[in-house]
């Protein structure tokens, strides 16, 4: 495999990486702008009040983009395996 080819290999994955985080990490920065700006109009602040309505959130996202999440990283393995096997 030449110099390109690991480049553009390296590139895929770091792109796939991204569209597979995404959904996760938008949904935790939407919940913790909501509940810092809950925090700030009830003058409630707590620290730790973040963390358990985040995670929540995260695990049930998590759950319902778990099938996007392995079609997206089945379809890399598929690009890395045919690169491979094509020489």
């Amino acid at each position: 495999m030449t110099g390109p080819e690991t480049l553009d290999v390296a590139r895929d994955a770091i792109w796939t990486i991204v569209i597979v985080s995404a959904p996760l990490m938008v949904v935790g920065l939407v919940v913790g702008v909501a509940v810092s700006l809950v925090q700030a109009l009830t003058q409630i602040q707590e620290q730790t009040l973040v963390f358990v309505p985040k995670i929540i959130a995260i695990f049930i996202t998590l759950v319902l983009t778990l099938p996007f999440m392995a079609d997206q990283l089945h379809l890399e393995m598929m690009r890395i395996s045919s690169r491979i096997t094509g020489g």
